[in-house]
């Protein structure tokens, strides 16, 4: 798995900080990791973008960006009303392909959900897990709501014939109401894939240090973790579980 593509059922659901996470543990395995934003949208030029948060969480990585548009819009609406060129997935494929030459492990971090637009002909994210012929990671809600979202974009993949290597819960709450709790057993379900880990609320907000010990505790030892989605699954359903350590 030189490249994985990472998408989000929606925005803010902890695509970043997954992001992050799968970073730092490759790195504490002993891997070598480049992070690759193709599109960064509503910062200006001298502000931290979704790569540099991932380098300050994770360590060591090399951290890079195609394109950076002032609005905070699709990548492809915000090109076109500041007048600028939009990212091809062509481009943001070729850019992948050369850092897996130098690297261990790509991460490609989306922007939004899977289907939104990186250009005027509606090339999407899907488009470059294609050419890349890569497995794609869905980062989902934990609440009311993530079922409805994290199938849709799971039956996308499976239309489009694209490998989805599981789901991440990009923040599970600190005190998980009864949806958050069913959800984790019926996630994997709707989605057709594993449960890959799940990220306690607020992970973003550790010091770097703290971060990068804890980042495998989240993950499945599928993402070089250590975390047992069976036990988790147990946990939540447990009544009296409060959320505790994920």
């Amino acid at each position: 798995m030189p490249v994985l593509v990472i998408t989000g059922t929606g925005t803010e659901v902890g695509k970043t900080i997954t992001t992050a996470a799968v970073a730092a543990a490759a790195l504490a395995a002993g891997r070598t990791v480049a992070v690759l934003k193709p599109a960064q949208t509503g910062l200006r030029p001298d502000e931290r973008g979704d790569a540099d948060e991932v380098a300050r969480l994770a360590g060591s990585v090399t951290a890079a960006e195609l394109a950076r548009y002032p609005e905070p819009l699709a990548p492809g609406t915000a090109a076109r009303r500041a007048g600028m060129t939009p990212v091809h997935p062509q481009e943001v494929a070729e850019a992948a392909q050369k850092l897996a030459t130098e690297h261990d492990l790509v991460l490609v971090e989306g922007a939004g959900g899977l289907l939104v637009r990186f250009d005027a002909e509606g090339g999407t994210l899907a488009d470059v897990a294609r050419l890349l012929a890569a497995p794609v990671l869905v980062v989902a809600s934990a609440g009311l709501g993530t079922l409805n979202t994290t199938e849709l974009t799971a039956r996308e993949l499976r239309s489009q014939r694209l490998d989805l290597l599981g789901v991440v819960i990009g923040s599970w709450p600190t005190t998980p109401d009864l949806a958050s709790r069913c959800n984790v057993a019926d996630l994997p379900e709707v989605a057709g894939s594993p449960l890959l880990g799940a990220l306690p609320e607020g992970a973003g907000s550790l010091t770097p240090a703290d971060f990068r010990t804890a980042a495998p505790s989240w993950l499945a030892p599928r993402l070089d973790g250590t975390w047992d989605a069976e036990g988790f699954q147990g946990r939540a359903a447990a009544p009296s579980w409060d959320g505790g350590a994920v």
